[in-house]
């Protein structure tokens, strides 16, 4: 099963032939720049459609603090995304409260687990938002 780094090269490798289709959803690539050094660091991420935008989750596994890569995109919004063989660079929001539960639930449809992460912690997990840039 791919995950992490070997997971990130064979997605690149293949356009997503490998690694898209993981665990019975979807995954995408995100790629944050570092808010400290200024580096790239590319994360895959299971993620979900509503309309023309990309939502993932920053759960980290229910962990008490966010994921660095939720971290690096709250301090620039400004990121690259590969969906399969499509990459493109988008603008990440963390989704506001009303619009929140729409989107868990989306995200809770394709991984039941968020319910289980968000339960294991005090920490509100955020939805992000991945909004295509022309």
């Amino acid at each position: 099963m791919l995950y992490g780094k070997e997971h990130v090269q064979r997605y690149r490798e293949t356009d997503g032939a490998e690694g898209h289709d993981w665990n019975n959803t979807t995954v995408l690539l995100l790629t944050t720049q570092g808010r400290s050094s200024g580096r790239p660091y590319t994360t895959p991420l299971i993620y979900q459609r509503h309309g023309d935008d990309y939502l993932v989750v920053a759960s980290k596994g229910g962990d008490p603090d966010h994921p660095q890569w939720y971290k690096n995109l709250v301090a620039n919004p400004d990121v690259e995304v590969q969906v399969m063989g499509d990459r493109f660079k988008a603008r990440a929001r963390t989704a506001n409260d009303a619009e929140k539960p729409e989107l868990w639930g989306i995200m809770t449809r394709t991984w039941p687990d968020y319910d289980n992460y968000q339960r294991d912690t005090d920490r509100q997990i955020p939805v992000v938002v991945l909004e295509r840039l022309t």
